[in-house]
């Protein structure tokens, strides 16, 4: 069994959410982009999508891992992630779990 570090799964979500560089990215953006991707894909769609992309357009997925990779750069340490799914209103700051990175 293959083991995933946590950026990994991000960057992966992020990649296969809809999420463009030309969105207003703000942390709040980012997290509702993964928690919302994986939701709707979870972690091996996000794994899928992301080697499908890698494999049909080389250049261009390499040029959008490498926008998610500085953009999850400079927002570590402020993502917030559900901690349950999210119901059919918007979360509550109450149900966000704070994710940092590992010391």
């Amino acid at each position: 069994m293959t083991r995933m570090n946590v950026n990994e799964a991000v960057c992966e979500a992020l990649f296969a959410s809809p999420l463009q560089p030309s969105d207003p990215v703000t942390a709040e953006a980012v997290a509702h982009a993964i928690g919302s991707t994986v939701l709707r894909l979870g972690a091996a769609g996000c794994k899928g999508y992301t080697a499908e992309e890698f494999g049909n357009h080389p250049e261009e997925a390499a040029e959008r891992m490498r926008w998610i990779r500085r953009l999850v750069s400079d927002l570590s340490g402020c993502l917030y992630f559900p901690t349950a799914p999210p119901p059919t209103t918007a979360l509550a700051a109450t149900d966000l779990l704070p994710v940092r990175e590992a010391a």
